[in-house]
Parts: structure tokens; sequence; C-alpha cells
């Protein structure tokens, strides 16, 4: 067991006890919750929960059991596909149910473990367990990841995507039609206040920008083209819920279930299409894409049907 004792800062005054212990800490939002939910937070002797605020000057005391890092587990993943491979990076097309690295919690095939049992080389850089990964997809969407092979690529990707100057080009299929058919979405994103795992448009959040354009409409659902100007988990998922379009077959946020049962869809209508960026060897401006998995091209075919 570990345990930190220490005073609350007049910064932290006010915040909630999970937001608090990762800032302090270092823990993920997630693990935060987990401790205090199982009891190991207390504020001048008194337990409290995750959602619990904070008051300057009193006194924390923090208990948790240390996980064991995950680590990358070699697998062989059939459809995942390798579009480009040099000395440098490597770029895949991510089959839905494959989570970039590996994460407490997860127990699926990672394009990390993928490329390991394949017999890549892939960069040290950061954190072991997330060693060469960039910028990442969730495992419920498919698309194209680059991964760094090289130090240099790593460093260079990881700048050049914070500071956006990567083309990140995804379609989705949304419910309904969204008004204008084209425009820009610019509101922040966080935590969702009710939800560990979930992330919504609130007061405070990260600077999100998205902009979106209608490629076609059918009688309940349209298919959109969006770029991404930053890179908010779940970010396009979150700003169309947010209109009352949420991505057909995104359950978790708000999708009507009657609809995709219809299309034969059980994960949200998402697909990285297109990544651009200058290679960080040569300096060349390269432009990957792919094209749609079997069960979006079906739930698609679907649509133009009706």
């Amino acid at each position: 067991m570990e345990t930190r004792s220490l005073p609350v800062p007049d910064g932290l005054s006010g915040e909630r006890v999970d937001a608090a212990l990762a800032k302090l800490l270092g823990f993920s939002r997630t693990f935060a919750a987990e401790v205090a939910e199982s009891g190991g937070v207390t504020a001048d002797g008194i337990v409290l929960g995750k959602s619990d605020r904070l008051r300057a000057d009193s006194w924390l005391e923090v208990t948790w059991q240390n996980k064991i890092a995950p680590t990358i587990v070699p697998v062989v993943v059939p459809d995942l596909t390798i579009v480009h491979d040099d000395d440098d990076i490597v770029v895949v097309d991510k089959p839905v149910g494959v989570a970039a690295h590996p994460s407490v919690g997860w127990t699926g095939p990672t394009v990390l473990g993928a490329l390991a049992g394949a017999g890549f080389r892939i960069s040290t850089s950061g954190a072991s367990e997330r060693a060469g990964i960039v910028h990442r997809l969730d495992a419920g969407t498919s698309g194209l990841m680059v991964v760094a092979k090289s130090e240099r690529a790593y460093t260079e990707l990881k700048r050049m995507f914070h500071d956006r100057e990567v083309n990140k080009v995804y379609h989705a299929v949304v419910q309904g039609h969204p008004d204008p058919l084209a425009g820009t979405i610019d509101a922040p994103i966080g935590r969702h206040p009710g939800s560990s795992w979930k992330f919504a448009v609130v007061s405070g959040g990260k600077d999100s920008v998205t902009h979106y354009e209608t490629l076609e409409a059918f009688p309940s659902a349209s298919l959109l083209e969006v770029n991404l100007e930053t890179g908010r988990t779940h970010q396009i998922r979150v700003h169309m819920a947010a209109q009352r379009h949420p991505c057909v077959g995104d359950a978790m946020y708000g999708a009507d279930p009657s609809i995709s049962a219809k299309l034969g869809i059980t994960r949200q209508w998402l697909h990285a299409l297109e990544l651009g960026f200058r290679h960080p060897a040569t300096g060349e401006h390269v432009v990957y894409r792919t094209t749609y998995p079997a069960d979006l091209q079906h739930a698609l075919d679907v649509l133009r049907r009706d």
C-alpha cells in the first residue's frame, strides 16, 4: 500500500476529489475515482467520495494499492493492415475492437501488441506500455493510425499533433441532418460530470474544434466528412451528440438502438479515413487513405437502399 498526506492547496479548493488527485498525484482520472470509491481518500479524517469537493487548507490523506503496469502482449490481429512502413514510421489501418495500447482493465488486442506480434520494432519513447504511440483511436473506432519506430519520429510526430499540423479526416454517419449542413463546432470538452467513462461539452473543458461537411443525406441519417482541428478523447462523438446528432450505433452517447439494429451495426459508425503530415525524416508531405470496413459499408448500403 502507498500513502500520501498533504494539505489541499488553494488552487484546488472546490475541485472534485478524482480531478484533484489526478493533478496532485499524477493518477489517471479513472484510477483516482477507484481510489476514492474504495475509501482511500480522507480530508481531516472524513472519508470522501470521488465527486466530493475539496476545501482549501484541509489535510488530505490518500491510500492506494499500486497496480501492475499493463504490458504489451504480442498477438496476431489478421484484420490489422499495414498501409505504410519505413525506418521511422508505420501506418496501420486499425480494425474495430483493437485498442491503441495496453491499459488497466483492457483485455483485448492492441495495435502495439499486433505490431510486436508481426515482428516490428517500435520507438521506446513514452511510457513503456505506450511506446511509439503519438495519437490514439477508440477501440470502437476503425481507421488510420501512425506509430513511431524511431526516436526522432516520435519527437517530431508528437510535436506535429500538439501544434495541429496533422490533417485528420474522418467519415461519420450521424442520426438526422445537421443544420447547417456544413459548419464548425467549437465547444470545450471535459469529463462528463456524471460518468467516469464519458466525456461531454462542459464549461472549463479543453479547447475542442470540429469541422464537418455533409456528403450524403438519407431519410434518418447523414454521412459526414469531419476534419479535426484538435484531438480530444471522443471528440467527434461528443460534439455530434451535443448537436443532437449522435453517431449511428453509438449507444454511449445516445444513438437510437432501433436504427443501429436496422443497419446491423454494433458500434459507432466512425472511421479515420485519411491522415496527412510531414514525414518526420524527409520533411515530405505524405497522405495515407483507407476504405470503409465491411460493417460500416454494409450499414451505408442499407441507408442508400432506403
